[in-house]
């Protein structure tokens, strides 16, 4: 960390700032999703499916799509920018890591689930083990919300450690 100028420090505190800022901000659409329209789209499946369709009900998938390459753009460019910050490049990589996992998991089993349920809401007869399927997918999108919320908290401490290498 001998060779770390001013600037290249400035441009590692602006990428992470920038990174945590983005995610915290994600954090609050997902707390409001989860807990302002997930309820309403699960409550009385498949009646209220209608509410999952783009052009009919309150698509987000443009939204999260825009929102989530846009953070990761910024979390990679927050890794490189702290690549010769040893200890803050090596928590941002396990921090990616459990994002990325956590990411897979989303476009696995939470995205294919969704489009099913619009499917349904298109073509009620489609229905299969709605109950279980909403309830399932509800539990355990609070588990993913709570997962995403660790991920950018353990990134404020990174935020302070970059700022106090200058002092």
């Amino acid at each position: 960390m001998d060779n770390i100028t001013t600037s290249y420090l400035t441009r590692a505190e602006l990428w992470l700032c920038i990174s945590t800022l983005i995610y915290f901000i994600m954090n609050g659409a997902q707390i409001f999703e989860t807990l302002v329209f997930v309820p309403k789209w699960t409550a009385s499946p498949p009646y209220n499916f209608n509410l999952l369709l783009d052009g009919r009900g309150v698509s987000l998938k443009l939204f999260w799509i825009i929102f989530h390459s846009l953070h990761e753009i910024t979390f990679i460019l927050a890794i490189i920018f702290c690549w010769k910050i040893s200890p803050v490049r090596n928590w941002l990589l396990i921090l990616f890591a459990v994002h990325f996992a956590v990411r897979v998991w989303t476009l696995s089993f939470f995205a294919p689930n969704i489009i099913d349920f619009q499917k349904v809401a298109e073509t009620p007869s489609l229905a299969k083990d709605l109950m279980n399927r909403t309830s399932l997918w509800q539990t355990l999108n609070y588990v993913r919300v709570a997962i995403f919320i660790a991920v950018s908290i353990c990134l404020v401490p990174l935020c302070v450690k970059l700022f106090n290498l200058r002092h």
